[in-house]
């Protein structure tokens, strides 16, 4: 009994992460839990129990950009990849480190380019951008920290080539170690532009006349 209830708990998990990737890939959606809670009620599952871990619902969206992606998922990654890279020239002195769904390969159209931009000065990166007139919005973000207390991150948003960017400030010696990842609570992965210049030129289309057999 206990096994066929176990193997029944992870079919719904399983649902509900094929279900939440696809809100996610097909409607804009960019908070896990809210995708979960909503593939859960779509499937007739509670919200409170049994739900899959982002880590779960990242690999279902993976699967389901590789079934159902395909050449505009790709052409999309190319593009929010090149212009992260133009962001990051843009903004050298600040040693900008690419982080989140773009480096990560999962990223679409509604995604944002999340950059880690550091100084010593708070004011810095604002006093950047005002001297060069490019405008901008600016948020707040709370996080839970690798040791389990919570953190606001000071985050900038500028629009360039039609895509959003956010600008997380990593401000003075604390910054050194990267934030944990929303997925699976590791410490975040960075990219710095050889990287992500390499992996703009891996997710470049391909175009017929490229194609060798």
């Amino acid at each position: 009994m206990g096994s066929r209830s176990a193997a029944r708990n992870n079919r719904i998990r399983q649902e509900i992460a094929a279900e939440a990737a696809r809100i996610i890939a097909t409607e804009g959606q960019r908070s896990y839990l809210a995708a979960k809670e909503k593939a859960a009620r779509r499937v007739g599952a509670s919200t409170r129990t049994n739900l899959p871990s982002n880590a779960e619902v990242e690999q279902a969206l993976r699967e389901w950009q590789h079934l159902y992606g395909g050449a505009e998922h790709e052409h999309t990654l190319f593009e929010l990849r090149e212009a992260a890279a133009s962001a990051m020239r843009f903004l050298a002195e600040f040693r900008p480190r690419l982080v989140g769904p773009v480096l990560e390969g999962t990223a679409d159209e509604h995604s944002r380019i999340s950059l880690h931009v550091f100084a010593d000065d708070p004011d810095a990166v604002v006093h950047f951008l005002m001297e060069r007139h490019v405008p901008f919005s600016q948020e707040t973000r709370r996080i839970r920290w690798h040791d389990g207390s919570g953190r606001d991150l000071e985050i900038i948003v500028i629009e360039g080539g039609g895509h959003a960017v956010e600008l997380i400030q990593m401000i003075g010696p604390d910054a050194r170690q990267a934030p944990p990842s929303p997925i699976d609570g590791r410490t975040q992965r960075r990219a710095g532009l050889t990287e992500v210049e390499r992996l703009a030129a891996d997710s470049a289309p391909v175009h017929d006349d490229q194609l060798e057999w």
